[in-house]
């Protein structure tokens, strides 16, 4: 028996942007839907398996010493991070299924129509119309294509290796962007044995060398071993009784063959649309299966939204977050905000300690005309940012990039104890307008991390001969 139902909005996916988007429109008399696939993902990827959990095993990570039992932590983490998850996943939850005017659907979402959805559930089929569509179903692991790669077994992507009970004494991480540098630096930290196989010269290489210099020495720092100029050839899992999973590999030192008891395929992440019928819906899709928008995050069907990791964009919460902004101006408000607007947007790779981006940096500063001045400074020699080292790590560097002539910040580089929240000062500044000057000036509180910027930014120099 097929139920039939017909909304005003119908949400695809409980991401940040779609299911913000559902509460308000709900709570302002909308008739909603929201569906979703798997109950574990109640809430979205950002607090079941990405950004909320991911932090809660970074902060224990950093909490464990040398002769503490690595092994005991990481599974007490592992109880922690999933109570978390768990309570957030009611929470999220209760957020829908408390407004009046909204409908929360478990099942298996596909496109029959331009806004005609059937909905594949544990009871039946239920068949959706709606005026408004949004989907919002984020983004999956992408599974390399080496020789014997596949997910399970001893062999995991980003989501499953947060739920081994055991934590792996050897494990190698293949792939070293955002979520394999995380990972490393989290599992070492933990006491594991990690390689580090990364295809580049080096890690972070859009970042300033320095940079990298610096993120390879956390890493060091928590016993990981980093391999660079790497060409996997092989991964096989091993099951005869000797249980691991061999990973052959080639670099400029000639052929490897090593033995792990676990690894992590961390090489990229893709559209998760495969299963929603888009070609009958008429929505168009790029190469890599992401769905097309333009700036206002229309498709090409009229009516039918894409938001969050789906539509190609950065794959970060806070974008679904604005991607829910932009929307919600055309469906309830005057519509006029758009992707262009989005300036100085941070970023984070969440390594022990954390890198923290906005803007350019001074590489891509040396490729400007123009009067450009850097500050740049170790976070040990900053005498007026004692808080890093009353944590116990002093660790990383403060880089900022200035126009002299306006003295508008054009980027800015930290790597440090809280670089994550100050970042997100910088950032307002450089969006606002507010020239380097004032933030050098500016009161903090003390002892902060924020007091680098009294000292650093007070030391700006003209660039060297570029």
């Amino acid at each position: 028996m097929t139920v039939e139902l017909n909304v005003s909005l119908l949400v695809i996916g409980w991401g940040k942007g779609g299911k913000t988007l559902a509460r308000k429109l709900g709570l302002a008399g909308k008739s909603v839907a929201v569906v979703e696939r798997d109950p574990e993902m109640i809430g979205g990827t950002c607090i079941n398996i990405a950004c909320v959990p991911t932090k809660a095993l970074v902060h224990d990570a950093e909490q464990v010493r040398s002769d503490d039992d690595g092994a005991a932590a990481w599974q007490r983490a592992v109880a922690r991070r999933n109570t978390l998850t768990g309570a957030m996943r009611t929470k999220n939850a209760e957020m829908i299924e408390t407004v009046p005017t909204a409908t929360v659907i478990l099942g298996e979402a596909r496109f029959t129509g331009p806004h005609e959805v059937r909905v594949t559930t544990s009871d039946g089929e239920v068949a959706i119309t709606a005026e408004t569509i949004i989907v919002n179903t984020g983004s999956i692991p992408v599974l390399p294509p080496i020789p014997g790669a596949r997910w399970g077994g001893r062999i995991h992507n980003s989501t499953t290796i947060q739920q081994l009970t055991e934590r792996p004494d050897r494990l190698a991480v293949v792939g070293a962007g955002p979520i394999g540098l995380e990972f490393a630096s989290i599992f070492g930290q933990f006491g594991s044995e990690v390689t580090l196989l990364d295809r580049g010269q080096r890690i972070l290489p859009n970042e300033d060398e320095d940079v990298a210099t610096a993120a390879v020495g956390a890493l060091q720092d928590a016993g990981v071993k980093l391999v660079n100029q790497v060409e996997i050839t092989e991964i096989t899992e091993i099951t005869d009784g000797a249980d691991g999973v061999e990973v052959a590999w080639r670099d400029g030192e000639g052929t490897h063959l090593e033995k792990f008891d676990a690894v992590l395929l961390a090489t990229g992440r893709t559209a998760a649309t495969v299963s929603l019928g888009l070609d009958a819906a008429g929505i168009d899709t790029d190469e890599r299966g992401f769905i097309r928008v333009d700036e206002k995050l229309r498709t090409s069907v009229e009516g039918v939204f894409a938001v969050g990791d789906v539509n190609g964009g950065p794959q970060q919460t806070y974008i679904s977050l604005d991607d829910f902004r932009i929307v919600v101006g055309q469906l309830a408000g005057e519509g006029k905000r758009s992707t262009a607007d989005r300036a100085a947007v941070p970023t984070v790779i969440y390594t022990t300690p954390p890198i923290a981006r906005v803007g350019i940096n001074e590489r891509q500063a040396r490729e400007l005309p123009g009067n450009i001045g850097v500050a740049s400074k170790p976070v040990a020699a900053i005498a007026m940012m004692p808080r890093p080292k009353i944590e116990g790590d002093a660790r990383g560097l403060v880089r900022f990039v200035v126009d002299l002539d306006t003295g508008q910040i054009l980027g800015a580089t930290l790597m440090h104890h809280a670089a994550d929240e100050v970042i997100n000062l910088v950032a307002m500044a450089m969006r606002h307008g507010i020239p380097a000057s004032a933030l050098h000036n500016a009161i903090y509180t003390h002892p902060s991390a924020t007091e680098a910027l009294n000292e650093v930014l007070g030391e700006l120099r003209p660039l060297a001969t570029r």
